[in-house]
């Protein structure tokens, strides 16, 4: 216990997410008492402490960027160290700022970068504060939030516009974080004093930039860990003022107007015209009070399917969304079948297949002289990474497009390399020829190859279900959503995720309550082995039939097939009879 790599991380991540978990059900019951009393035991919790340096010192991407300290790491004795000390009331040091350039303009953005013990206590106050806004943020903020996703955002425009062609406010608030107002804030989070404190004094601490201290009256820096939760705890409760104004209106249920807020860039819906303006002058307004503002170059207001000039639709998150005229044979059609003459289209904008053309120039260019593996390994992520996050929408063109694009220039790498050969001798060298996937880029007498866009299947995006949250405790749920959870083992949650929830026996969903058990396909004293393909996730009652099943069928082994362990994870019985755990 003294060693930080022998520490039971396990169990230590396990007794953080049960307190989250009790301060979110808390939260869901307006119960601020019971909310406080167990954010206190948390901030003093060993195990949340010891959680928040890991967090910022070991899986934090930028954990290797300093400070105003200088300090890019910390050893384990260090790292424990912290923890030990780690409270709150400590004095907040200045952020060191850092500039970095805004893709497809001119301006630069501005980072700031913590000190290490500050962040650490930023990463303990945000576990303490997420669980209890996760109850409260509305159904339609995705952005910085645990759970959700840029796909869900996209599928929840697609389900407003999918039937209907909308007038839509492409909005963007100008400057968030830089201008966010710290008395509207700090009002806002209503918290415990504590709290508050520390975060006035990480919000007032200032910026450090070319050696020279500037003050910081207003905004929230970019790269704190609590920054993003601030936002999104500033933007609450945008959604809810613009149903209740226009269900007073008239505009109730269906024709309500549709909010959908990533961060600080939001789209609104309807099909009125009108009162779209309405929406975008009460947004205006109540942006004021925050110290905030719409972006005038980056705010209009467009159509989805026709506009007098320009082009209909809009982007969103580095999608292009709008609606296509067609023929009655690839027409959508409305909830009562009749034929609406448009069909939505979703797909990569061009300025997002821009960026990443020029990201893989620039990657090919800058090695001309490096390795086939080498250049394949710098390759692939990019690749991989871009594809998937497409992937949910019909980019299939794109990525046909893209992966022919790409082998232009992987043909002048080549040809650069060796300009006396023939391109026989070249497409030899560099290319193989494989069965049902065509012309590969791979070495020779090598299994790594150059990842294609158009590996990646287009699948469709389930959009997570209205206010759920990852802190509701439903770990089915989110095991089989995200493919990880704190209280689920990595293999049951892989399971789930593979088996989309469903028991293989009986073909039902797993539900709260019921009782899951790993069983090997094959058995093991019949020669199965203990590989993912052999495995599976059933009930307990299903497990035990496939079982008796597996012992009485001609052919069966001589060694009895003896049940798997049940998998790990919190007990979800409940009621009389139920035994405690697994």
């Amino acid at each position: 216990m003294d060693r930080w790599e022998t520490l039971p991380w396990k169990q230590i991540q396990r007794n953080v997410f049960k307190l989250q978990t009790r301060i979110y059900r808390a939260s869901c019951h307006d119960d601020v008492r019971t909310v406080r009393r167990l954010q206190r035991l948390l901030l003093k919790s060993r195990s949340a402490r010891l959680l928040a340096v890991r967090k910022v010192a070991q899986e934090n991407q930028g954990k290797r960027t300093a400070g105003v300290d200088g300090v890019k790491s910390l050893t384990p004795p260090q790292r424990l160290a912290l923890a030990r000390t780690l409270k709150l009331g400590q004095k907040a040091q200045p952020v060191r700022r850092v500039w970095i350039a805004k893709p497809n303009s001119t301006e630069q953005r501005p980072l700031g970068i913590p000190v290490m013990a500050n962040r650490a206590g930023q990463a303990l106050v945000k576990a303490a504060l997420e669980p209890e806004w996760e109850a409260r943020f509305e159904p339609n903020s995705y952005g910085f939030r645990p759970g959700r996703s840029c796909q869900d955002a996209i599928d929840a425009i697609f389900a407003s516009i999918a039937r209907q062609a909308k007038y839509v406010l492409d909005a963007d608030i100008a400057q968030c974080f830089d201008r966010l107002s710290h008395s509207a804030i700090l009002t806002k989070v209503h918290t415990s004093p504590s709290i508050r404190r520390q975060l006035k004094a990480w919000l007032k601490a200032g910026v450090i930039d070319n050696g020279e201290l500037f003050p910081t009256p207003v905004g929230t820096v970019q790269g704190g860990n609590v920054s993003p939760l601030l936002i999104n705890i500033a933007l609450h409760g945008l959604e809810n003022l613009i149903g209740k104004r226009f269900r007073r209106n008239g505009c109730t249920g269906f024709n309500a107007p549709r909010v959908i807020r990533y961060g600080d860039d939001l789209a609104l819906l309807h099909v009125d015209r009108q009162i779209v303006h309405q929406c975008q002058d009460l947004i205006g307004g109540w942006l004021r009070e925050l110290g905030l503002e719409l972006k005038p170059s980056k705010t209009r207001i467009t159509h989805t399917l026709t506009v007098p000039e320009g082009t209909p639709g809009f982007e969103f998150l580095g999608f292009a969304i709008r609606h296509y005229p067609v023929g009655k044979t690839k027409s959508g059609k409305d909830t009562r079948g009749r034929l609406l003459g448009f069909k939505t289209r979703i797909v990569p904008s061009p300025g997002a297949i821009q960026r990443h053309v020029q990201q893989l120039r620039t990657i090919i260019k800058s090695h001309r002289h490096a390795r086939q593996e080498a250049l394949i390994r710098l390759l692939n992520p990019v690749l991989i990474g871009w594809a998937r996050y497409y992937a949910c929408v019909g980019s299939a063109r794109a990525f046909q497009s893209l992966d022919n694009r790409l082998y232009g220039m992987l043909r002048a790498w080549t040809q650069y390399r060796h300009p006396d050969k023939g391109k026989r001798w070249i497409a030899r060298r560099y290319w193989r020829l494989t069965e049902g996937h065509g012309w590969i880029f791979q070495p020779p007498q090598s299994d790594l190859r150059l990842y294609r866009h158009g590996q990646t299947s287009i699948r469709l995006h389930v959009k997570v279900h209205g206010p759920r949250s990852p802190y509701d405790g439903d770990w089915v749920y989110w095991s089989t959503r995200l493919g990880q959870h704190p209280e689920v083992s990595p293999r049951v949650a892989r399971l789930l995720k593979r088996q989309y929830g469903k028991c293989p026996e009986c073909g039902l969903f797993f539900a709260e309550g019921d009782r899951m058990e790993v069983d090997h396909v094959i058995p093991q004293g019949c020669g199965g082995t203990d590989g993912n393909d052999n495995l599976q996730l059933l009930h307990r009652h299903c497990h035990a039939r496939k079982t008796v099943r597996d012992a009485h069928r001609p052919g069966a082994c001589d060694k009895r097939h003896v049940a798997e362990e049940p998998c790990e994870g919190p007990t979800l019985m409940h009621g009389s009879g139920a035994e405690p755990g697994w």
